[in-house]
């Protein structure tokens, strides 16, 4: 949140700021439960299959079985978990380092941890706001707000908490802008 209140202007108003939802937060844990779950499946597996391929017979506990197994199966089971926790990690960098708001001015899509990528479309030049919720999104109160900018095209924020609400507020944001400037409109047209 700090990038967008260093970036406010002298008039400048923060109308709403779009938070993650902690859905995002269980799906990035969840990378972490699906990569142990397929390390001890390929474990399994190898456990199981490696008598009839190379003729072995491991006996003993779990663990005497484990250390038996071929080392490239093991570097495999490790690789699966370790990619899962860097998936993790990713996911939570990018909650941690991402910021959206919306002022009376504007809109602010900010991204990145070392390397920012900042996306700013002015308010009177949004030309139309799409909320994308699927089943779980509608039943746990989350989505996708696709932004469609004149000259901008497209922006796809990543899954935010309430996206019907930061829809409201960019038509708050446009109607405090016109209030702001007065009527635009031309005359004689």
């Amino acid at each position: 949140m700090d990038y967008i209140r260093q970036s406010l202007s002298e008039d400048e108003q923060l109308i709403h700021v779009a938070e993650f939802h902690w859905m995002y937060t269980v799906e990035a844990f969840f990378n972490i439960f699906f990569g142990v779950a397929l390390s001890a499946i390929v474990i399994w597996v190898a456990i199981h299959y490696q008598p009839v391929m190379f003729g072995q017979v491991a006996e003993g506990n779990l663990l005497t079985q484990i250390k038996s197994l071929h080392p490239g199966v093991k570097i495999i089971s490790f690789m699966l978990f370790l990619l899962s926790v860097l998936k993790c990690v990713q996911m939570m960098i990018v909650k941690a380092t991402t910021e959206i708001g919306i002022t009376d001015i504007r809109m602010v899509y900010k991204r990145g941890l070392i390397a920012r990528a900042v996306g700013e479309i002015n308010i009177d030049r949004i030309e139309g706001v799409n909320v994308l919720q699927g089943i779980i999104g509608r039943l746990f109160g989350y989505g996708r707000v696709m932004v469609r900018g004149m000259g901008v095209g497209e922006v796809v924020l990543p899954p935010i908490a309430q996206p019907i609400r930061f829809k409201k507020a960019i038509e708050k944001a446009r109607a405090v802008s016109k209030k702001k400037g007065g009527s635009t409109a031309l005359s004689g047209v």
